[in-house]
């Protein structure tokens, strides 16, 4: 179970970024997608998605994130520019255990960094949480994310030009 927990998320300024991030943890093979803050919008339009495009994925909200995180029970990863290398990191990651990553909106309190077993870097240069997140996912799936299938009511019918979307309720 791969659960992303979107830290400090503020509600007139992130909501599409962290729609976005919530877009990449179904995508790319989380399974749990977790606010610190409630957005019914940002709830509602990630929950819309997994109706339509399918799952299985689920979006909570826990407000309490310092007890959330200290009481997971798995491995804990914070997403960071000042940590381990990626490549280094998903090495250490044990398969068999629950996976939380941490992935922040806002300034982040230094026990993350304390309590997080891995504090990982998708290069150590400031750049957008959401291409650390994809990133990190893929590495650690080692690209046998894309090739998941979701069983939602629509797909894309993949085409070298143009745009197909497949209904599969069979309504237009």
């Amino acid at each position: 179970m791969i659960t992303v927990l979107r830290y400090g998320h503020r509600p007139g300024r992130d909501k599409r970024v962290t729609t976005h991030c919530g877009l990449v943890a179904r995508a790319f093979g989380a399974d749990r997608f977790v606010l610190t803050t409630r957005d019914e919008s940002v709830l509602r339009s990630l929950q819309d998605i997994v109706d339509r495009w399918g799952g299985p994925f689920e979006v909570a909200v826990e407000e309490n994130w310092r007890q959330y995180l200290r009481g997971f029970r798995g491995t804990r990863v914070h997403l960071t520019m000042y940590g381990i290398p990626v490549d280094e990191a998903v090495k250490r990651i044990d398969p068999s255990q629950d996976l939380l990553v941490f992935v922040g909106a806002e300034k982040v309190p230094p026990e993350v960094y304390d309590v997080c077993e891995l504090n990982v870097a998708v290069g150590n240069q400031p750049h957008s949480e959401i291409a650390a997140l994809a990133i990190f996912l893929d590495r650690l799936f080692g690209g046998r994310e894309l090739e998941r299938e979701f069983r939602g009511k629509v797909r894309v019918e993949p085409m070298e030009r143009g745009k197909k979307l497949i209904n599969l309720e069979g309504s237009p």
